[in-house]
């Protein structure tokens, strides 16, 4: 089978199609048939070596992705030949095939396209899981969304959106605050023009803003966090801007907020029954028409080096999609 491989650390241009054995379904494992496979911001970590976690080359890139079972290992009864299903494992995906514990899968409804079913796990997994489960966003209550036009931004607008909050969406151009407000952005700022921290001041009437969703850092999360409510909640969710702040520890005692860390990775092996229940819920938001999954563009495998060079580069609104 084909597969696009990363043998060494390094750049997009560093990686390779590739020929390799076809998986095997072990005890409780599937293997799955990859229709579509999704890529996020930290693939770009992954394949430079600067992520958390350092897998050893040759491994793929993308973790999470949709298909159909193709086969099924002993002692396996929640899923069957055929199925249609999405999962997630950390990286590996952007390959023909991969062999997966099945408690790693979720069905998913034949309504549902390949290609939107392979970017719910992540950006809406995480994000759901850190304003329901880490900020406990309540209905009413402002959220502001930096970076607001990438994967998880959107992924923020829409549920923020669901769960009742009045959403601030904050990008670096008016081109992806008009995506956002296409999304269900309330108030829009342009923080590559406008001071983030008045714009959000002025956007909340000067009662500071509830819940602030940051998954870009850099410079601008310690306006961000100057623009806080009395008692608000920071969410530190990632770092696309390449730069990871060192926020004032004295502006939390003044603000008596809460900085909240959002490891979606580590939770969903800590809380496996919450996860599959976050994401089943996700999944039939999609199904009512309440999440759109936006894609921005569908590339063929061989073409993964071009997909992780645009979302390098920031030029993606929604998901990027490798179809194998």
């Amino acid at each position: 089978m084909k597969a696009l491989l990363c043998t060494r650390y390094g750049t997009p241009d560093d990686l390779e199609i590739a020929d390799i054995a076809d998986p095997k379904a072990g005890p409780g494992e599937a293997v799955v048939n990859i229709r579509a496979a999704a890529l996020n911001f930290f693939d770009t970590l992954i394949i430079a070596g600067k992520y958390q976690f350092k897998p050893a080359p040759p491994f793929s890139p993308a973790a999470e992705f949709s298909g159909v079972v193709e086969s099924i290992g002993t002692g396996v009864t929640t899923c069957k030949v055929g199925d249609r299903v999405l999962g997630y494992m950390t990286y590996g995906a952007a390959r023909e095939r991969v062999a997966i514990p099945v408690d790693r899968l979720i069905k998913i409804p034949d309504a549902l396209d390949f290609n939107r079913a392979a970017g719910i796990c992540i950006t809406y997994g995480t994000t759901f899981h850190a304003l329901k489960d880490r900020a406990v966003l309540q209905r009413g209550e402002s959220l502001a969304v930096l970076g607001a036009a990438g994967g998880v931004g959107l992924a923020a607008i829409e549920l923020g959106k669901i769960m009742g909050a009045r959403v601030i969406a904050c990008a670096s151009s008016d081109e992806k605050l008009a995506f956002s407000r296409e999304h269900g952005a309330d108030v829009t700022i342009n923080y590559a023009r406008d001071d983030l921290k008045e714009g959000l001041r002025k956007a909340t009437d000067g009662h500071g803003t509830d819940v602030i969703y940051d998954p870009v850092g850099g410079a601008y999360s310690e306006p961000a966090l100057r623009s806080i409510a009395w008692q608000g909640r920071y969410l530190v969710v990632g770092f696309a801007a390449g730069e990871i702040p060192k926020l004032p520890l004295n502006l939390v005692l003044l603000k008596g907020c809460d900085v909240i860390g959002v490891f979606w990775g580590a939770w969903i092996e800590r809380d496996p029954a919450g996860h599959r229940a976050n994401t089943e819920q996700l999944v039939a938001w999609c199904m009512e028409g309440k999440l759109s999954s936006h894609v921005h563009a569908a590339y063929p495998l061989a073409e993964g080096p071009a997909a992780l060079k645009a979302i390098g580069a920031r030029k993606i609104m929604g998901k990027v999609i490798l179809r194998p």
